[in-house]
């Protein structure tokens, strides 16, 4: 269940009052999220609830009979417990005997961060039929997926490959990657966010443009390879972002092109590390490579990366030359598939 989902599921009464919500996984920023959905569906029933926190590690029995009774100042009442998995072991009982039968006036939120701590607690409370927000961080391949989600979610599309960019631009923190969907959905309302308008946004950023580097040297692009990489050596680029990005790059063409046969796309994505829109680029560059050339690429891009760590009295020239490196073995493979 999503994080945004509590605020329609809480369209009554019944939505929210009298019932006992997990929000439960490693992603702090989106079980933050569920919190603050939870506290609008509240505040959306029950204006003048009173809402209190507290940690799960301070738990007691006289807390949380206070904490899950009528308040006196308010009609109905709010209790967010942190830390779930902290909650002393003679407070478990309660909590499971709350969870059976919730005060029809009280709004519990229990915050559990993922892991094996507290996890015999976590599942006889989901045995007893709570609701239940799962926040886990998508993974990186999945990351596309969930930035054009996020769009839908403000009322706004994303083309795939503008959301791919969008995460090569910003990288894989999703309190960041959601702060920049923000910004884009909110200075474009109703527009279609596509690739050149991401572009627009983050143009100059070295992330983007170090991966520019890797795949244009990759396509066998010598002349755009080489005037990027000037760029990038004029504008200070961190080196190590560049051999990353030729890295990262290489491998998942090597991924790519040894990859079991047979896969749906969304296992060989998974496969590869990639987005869906990355693994249609990807098997376009493929066609241009065989193992021997893969294999000269990745051992140029080794060598680099070691010369700018290792200090290298002319790291521009060690860039340079894995470029041309990588150029050059594309075409040696196409040569010997001509």
């Amino acid at each position: 269940m999503g994080g945004g989902i509590l605020t329609r599921v809480a369209a009554s009464t019944a939505g929210v009052l009298g019932t006992l919500v997990l929000v439960t996984g490693a992603a702090e920023f989106l079980a933050e999220r569920a919190v603050g959905d939870w506290r609008r569906s509240l505040g959306e029933v029950a204006p003048d609830a009173d809402v209190t926190e507290v940690v799960g590690a301070g738990l007691d029995a006289g807390g949380f009979a206070e904490l899950t009774s009528p308040s006196l100042f308010a009609a109905c009442r709010g209790a967010i417990i942190r830390g779930l998995d902290t909650v002393p072991d003679d407070m478990h009982e309660a909590l499971l005997d709350y969870a059976s039968g919730p005060e029809p006036d009280v709004a519990l939120i229990a915050v559990h961060p993922g892991g094996v701590k507290g996890k015999g607690l976590l599942d006889r409370l989901r045995a007893t039929g709570v609701h239940e927000v799962k926040v886990e961080a998508p993974k990186p391949w999945k990351l596309a997926g969930w930035i054009t989600a996020e769009s839908r979610r403000l009322g706004v599309r994303m083309e795939p490959a503008a959301a791919d960019l969008l995460h090569r631009a910003v990288g894989d923190d999703i309190r960041a990657l959601a702060a920049a969907v923000e910004q884009l959905c909110s200075d474009h309302p109703g527009v279609m966010v596509d690739i050149d308008l991401v572009s627009r946004y983050y143009e100059g950023r070295a992330e983007i443009k170090t991966f520019d580097i890797a795949e244009r040297a990759v396509n066998g692009d010598r002349t755009g390879a080489l005037e990027l990489l000037r760029w990038a050596l004029s504008q200070r680029v961190a080196l190590p972002l560049l051999t990353s990005a030729f890295a990262t790059t290489v491998r998942r063409l090597i991924k790519l092109s040894f990859a079991p046969s047979g896969l749906s796309g969304g296992d060989l994505a998974r496969e590869v590390g990639c987005s869906p829109a990355q693994l249609t680029r990807l098997r376009e560059q493929t066609r241009g490579w065989d193992a021997s050339g893969l294999a000269t690429a990745l051992d140029a891009v080794a060598e680099a990366d070691a010369a700018v760590k290792g200090g290298a009295a002319d790291p521009g020239y060690a860039m340079e030359r894995m470029v041309l490196t990588v150029v050059d073995a594309r075409a040696a493979t196409r040569g010997r598939s001509g």
